[in-house]
C-alpha cells in the first residue's frame, strides 16, 4: 500500500503524509512546477506544467490497493479503474456507485460555465473537515488495506 497526492490545490497534504509516517505507509506528493511541494517523510515528484499532466503521472504510478488522495473527478475515476482507494480532501471515499453521478455534475457544471453562466464555489474550509479527512485515511491506513 502507498499513498499518491493530488498535491495542486490539495489542502490536506500535511495530514496525508503525517498520517503515512503513522502507519509507515510510503507516499508520494505529485504536483506540477507552479505548485512545487516538498515534504519531509514523502517523495515528491514534480511534472511541468500542462493540462492533467500531474493527473497523468499519478494514474501511471498507483496499482491496486493503494491510496490516492484528490479533490478532482475524472482522476478519481482513472485511480477506481486501477482498484485503487480514492478520498476526496474531506474524507468521502468515491466508488464505482458515486463516481458516475460526480462526472455528470462536473459536465454540467462546466457547460454552465462555458455558457456564461456561474456556478457555486466551495465554502470555507473547515477544522471539521480536516478531521474527517484524517479519520477515513486512519481507518484505512490503520487496517493496512483491510477496510478496502
Amino acid at each position: 500500500m502507498k499513498i499518491f497526492i493530488d498535491a495542486d490545490g490539495c489542502p490536506v497534504v500535511d495530514i496525508a503524509v503525517r498520517t503515512a509516517k503513522k502507519y509507515g505507509i510510503p507516499c508520494t506528493i505529485i504536483c506540477d512546477t507552479s505548485h512545487s511541494i516538498y515534504r519531509e517523510g514523502a517523495e515528491t515528484i514534480v511534472v511541468d506544467k500542462g493540462a492533467d499532466s500531474a493527473d497523468l503521472r499519478l494514474v501511471n504510478l498507483i496499482s491496486a490497493g493503494d491510496i490516492a488522495v484528490t479533490q478532482d473527478y475524472g482522476l478519481a475515476a482513472m485511480c477506481l479503474s486501477r482498484r485503487a482507494v480514492v478520498l476526496d480532501q474531506d474524507g468521502r471515499r468515491y466508488s464505482d456507485e458515486n463516481i458516475s453521478g460526480l462526472l455528470e455534475f462536473r459536465a454540467v457544471s462546466a457547460k454552465i460555465r462555458r455558457n456564461g453562466g456561474r456556478t457555486k464555489g466551495r465554502p470555507k474550509r473547515t477544522a471539521q473537515q480536516d478531521k474527517d479527512f484524517e479519520n477515513a485515511l486512519n481507518e484505512i491506513s490503520g487496517g493496512k488495506g483491510q477496510a478496502l
